[in-house]
């Protein structure tokens, strides 16, 4: 079974609208964990090796939540909400990862897409310079990501349980996504997670930095 949790590459607008886009259900608490980890063997569970990632940067906006915008490993990452299922599981579809410096007209559909508007007067943009004008931005907040993640998958359903820094504040976070909403709910159930609040990163980002 190819690894689920691969590595970040660069895809166009065009090809990232060709990818069937997951399903997400995620949670943030304390003691989420513990509990995954005393419910996860219930099914046919499959471990993937336990991953530090690089830290990532998120562009939150005050004006929208359905805009997924981050930077890892240099590459800008794109999804924005496109529907929930029955079961209130949200559905992001990737819209393409840019490499940076990026030309002034692929940083103008970035900001269209977090819904704001900057002057661009430069032909290109470094990654630096755009954390800078989102910082001076009143509508924008960049913030520091830093995960521990531990993957792994329940009858094919991708899941993972992780340590999440956000701006040094850690938090405990869980999640299961994939286009097979029925094995979803299961899965959520099984886990012990469907009582609690479905809330995605940028909610759990803006609750932390004060914009929620």
């Amino acid at each position: 079974m190819a690894d689920p949790f691969s590595k970040n590459t660069a895809t166009s607008v065009e090809d990232a609208a060709k990818i069937i886009p997951r399903a997400e259900f995620r949670v943030f608490g304390q003691g989420v964990i513990d509990l995954v980890k005393e419910k996860m063997w219930n099914g046919k569970t499959v471990l993937f090796q336990a991953r530090r990632m690089p830290a990532e940067t998120y562009f939150l906006s005050a004006k929208t939540n359905e805009a997924n915008v981050k930077v890892r490993d240099g590459l800008l990452d794109i999804k924005t909400k496109v529907g929930e299922t029955p079961e209130g599981y949200e559905i992001f579809q990737p819209r393409g990862k840019f490499q940076f410096p990026v030309k002034k007209e692929d940083l103008a559909t970035i900001l269209s897409h977090l819904k704001v508007e900057m002057a661009l007067s430069q032909d290109n943009y470094t990654i630096e310079e755009f954390i800078a004008m989102a910082r001076q931005h009143g509508d924008l907040a960049p913030v520091t990501v830093e995960k521990m993640r531990y993957g792994f998958t329940i009858e094919g359903i991708i899941c993972e349980y992780a340590q999440v820094w956000l701006n040094g504040a850690m938090v405990e976070t869980a999640c299961a996504e994939s286009e097979n909403y029925a094995g979803m709910k299961q899965v959520v159930e099984g886990l012990g997670l469907a009582a609690m609040a479905n809330t995605n990163y940028l909610r759990a980002a803006k609750r932390v930095v004060g914009m929620e």
